[in-house]
């Protein structure tokens, strides 16, 4: 568990604790709050302090979150209204355990009747409020590598020394922050020939039956893409062209729920985004495949260890990088493991990518100023190619 950066603010009437937490899952928390003890806990962080002075929980509670900084603001009561709490500043005090209320018995007799285990509750299961904790430290940028960038843009670092530990299921790379983009990209065509089964690929290969039936499956896109190749030439009302892509309640209520940021990007960076989500899409595709559309358990999993992007924190320099990999790691780690199957997945993402075009360019396009086309080939020799002119 990793101690978030927190301050600790007082008016006559309250007690406010902000509490940074940028990597939290803010729909997961739980807050605990009585006398002199406070507990907070959002995975993989958790705080637990013992306070100078008593909090009550009366009704007047506040709490809040800053979506752009990552912040809880929690306001608390206190007990007695004017009271004034000595030695907020001083937080390995605030973060030490109270001494234990309970101490185990000096004499105890042998041989005593024990308790049934019906009659007690087992506690393995519970959480352990009384870890040890330590002050949140910041990392300053001198002691990070520069060339140990990752993330969106790679205009992150320094985001996994602290938790390295809890992200072990979800990254494959270990230390990112100390491992260069070739390093990175090294390890991981290491993991992949370790990886590699002959005996898998060559039943999926020989015994296709199943692999037949998912390529056989007609994703949501296709549809789309159909009625978007039909159009295409004719001449269309812009309604009728922005009808082509719609949203469902269901999702525009998700739209809603994003976030809206804006990032300041370089020309390197925003072809690295791009480059990202193409890796990502195909992954999708896959996944979209393979469970005919029925998400399961499985599928982030499966989408996170398909894209190099998201478990290898990868660098692209161009598309044909991508290919490859997502080739190398179909053949790898999913359960259909068949090359038809990566041949799909390209062009089920070039669909998507034409689709996405279309739509953004349905405003512009009965005008003479904002003529712009957009095509991609794509032949046996993995070639993926995007011009627009």
């Amino acid at each position: 568990m990793l101690t978030p950066a927190f301050d600790l603010s007082q008016d006559p009437d309250f007690l406010t604790v902000a509490i940074r937490v940028p990597y939290a899952r803010v729909s997961e928390f739980d807050v605990y709050f009585e006398g002199v003890d406070f507990k907070f806990y959002a995975k993989p962080y958790f705080l637990r302090l013992t306070l100078p002075g008593r909090i009550v929980e009366n009704g007047n509670e506040q709490g809040s979150y800053d979506a752009d900084k990552g912040i809880f603001t929690i306001r608390l009561p206190k007990e007695t209204p004017g009271q004034h709490f000595e030695g907020l500043n001083m937080l390995t005090a605030l973060l030490a355990p109270r001494k234990s209320r309970t101490a185990k018995p000096l004499v105890e007799e042998i041989g005593a009747s024990e308790v049934s285990e019906e009659g007690v509750e087992d506690d393995d299961d519970e959480f352990d409020w009384e870890i040890e904790q330590s002050p949140y430290e910041e990392v300053p940028e001198s002691a990070l590598n520069p060339n140990c960038r990752y993330g969106f843009g790679n205009l992150r670092s320094g985001v996994f020394q602290r938790l390295q530990d809890e992200l072990s299921d979800v990254i494959d790379i270990k230390d990112p922050d100390f491992t260069s983009a070739a390093e990175r990209r090294q390890k991981r065509l290491a993991a992949e020939l370790a990886k590699f089964d002959p005996d898998h690929y060559l039943a999926d290969f020989m015994e296709d039956e199943a692999v037949k039936r998912v390529l056989e499956y007609n994703p949501w896109w296709t549809g789309l893409y159909s009625e978007m190749m039909a159009s295409l030439g004719k001449s269309q009302e812009e309604e009728n062209l922005a009808a082509l892509v719609s949203f469902s309640e269901e999702e525009k209520y998700q739209l809603r729920k994003f976030v809206n940021k804006s990032y300041l990007l370089d020309k390197r960076a925003h072809r690295q985004v791009y480059y990202s989500l193409t890796d990502i899409l195909l992954a999708y595709c896959y996944e979209t495949r393979v469970t005919e559309g029925e998400r399961n358990v499985e599928s982030a999993w499966n989408i996170r260890k398909l894209s190099p992007t998201l478990c290898w924190f990868e660098t692209w320099t161009n598309v044909h990088e991508i290919l490859v990999s997502f080739g190398r790691r179909v053949l790898c780690y999913p359960l259909y493991r068949h090359f038809k199957l990566v041949m799909k997945a390209y062009r089920d993402t070039i669909k998507i990518l034409q689709l996405v075009m279309y739509a953004r360019c349905s405003h512009f396009w009965n005008t003479e100023e904002s003529k712009i086309t957009w095509s991609i080939s794509f032949n046996e020799g993995e070639t993926c190619t995007p011009t627009n002119t």
